[in-house]
């Protein structure tokens, strides 16, 4: 079997409660970094990695990230009639014209496993990728999806995005075990959804990047209900281990965490730094206000 992916998996079903009040009516996934929201960022590393069908996993109440990514007809004329070609392409090229977008109901909040398990009927049975748009991960080379990509095909493998955080925050992720760590990469021989610091295998983290085999999906079907009634995506993973290799990937790149508010701070401090026309404003900025 081979593990180039096509299709890339977006839960974006979630209510964004740490963003309130702002996400009462905007999507967290479509909060703004710089001038592109984080929905963009995800889709964009995606396509990057060879995926040209991608399928959002949404609730019945977000509609904004379908509007999103489908035509404007109304803001496309005026901009056409004003001759603002540039801002014209900015919307028309949100999606290249040989990329579809697919959208699944999530109808109920049963957790992670259960989002990517809702995928299922478009995905089929082929390997793809799930991406979390939280997880923003800025590299100045290939995108942590691409570089993952290349691993799975490689090594014929899942592979999951990790890093390494302090072992006092092991309570908040999934964490994996491996063996034979070669480079960046390491076949995992344990995976716990949110362990104790005394008791955590270890204190590589599981991110919001992964490369998985279609054989995910039986186990997600069998995986019962966790705490909060979810149906954990580490659990199916877990299982998946049982009859084929799972490797950890310590991708390349800064992750900010902008499923928090001070990540999302971040996140736009270093891509307006990256920015060709904001860099030097922002540094500006950055230097009066820390002289304050």
């Amino acid at each position: 079997m081979t593990f180039r992916i096509r299709k890339a998996v977006f839960p974006v079903a979630g209510l964004g409660t740490r963003f309130l009040p702002a996400t009462k009516t905007v999507p967290k996934e479509m909060l703004p970094v710089v001038d592109k929201p984080l929905i963009q960022y995800a889709v964009d590393e995606a396509i990057e990695a060879g995926c040209d069908t991608l399928v959002f996993v949404t609730n019945r109440y977000k509609h904004s990230v379908a509007d999103y990514f489908d035509k404007a007809y109304e803001l496309e004329q005026k901009l056409e009639k004003s001759g603002k070609s540039e801002l014209l392409s900015l919307i028309r090229d949100v999606l290249p014209r040989h990329v579809r977008a697919v959208f699944v109901t999530q109808a109920e909040a049963l957790g992670l496993g259960h989002a990517v398990l809702c995928a299922r009927p478009v995905v089929g049975d082929e390997p793809f990728a799930v991406l979390l748009p939280d997880d923003l991960i800025w590299n100045t080379g290939h995108g942590a999806l691409r570089q993952m990509a290349e691993l799975a095909e490689r090594e014929s493998a899942s592979v999951i995005a990790v890093q390494d955080v302090p072992r006092e925050q092991t309570g908040s992720y999934g964490i994996v075990a491996t063996r034979d760590f070669s480079g960046r990469h390491g076949e995992i021989s344990a995976i716990v959804e949110k362990p104790k610091p005394e008791v955590a295998p270890s204190n590589l983290a599981v991110v919001g990047r992964y490369v998985l085999s279609g054989g995910i999906f039986d186990r997600l079907a069998k995986t019962r209900p966790g705490a909060g009634g979810e149906i954990q995506l580490t659990d199916g993973i877990a299982a998946l281990m049982e009859k084929e290799r799972v490797l950890a990937y310590r991708f390349e790149g800064r992750r900010f965490d902008c499923g928090s508010r001070i990540g999302l701070v971040e996140a736009t401090m270093q891509f307006a730094l990256d920015h060709e026309d904001l860099a030097e404003p922002t540094r500006e900025f950055m230097r009066a206000a820390l002289a304050r």
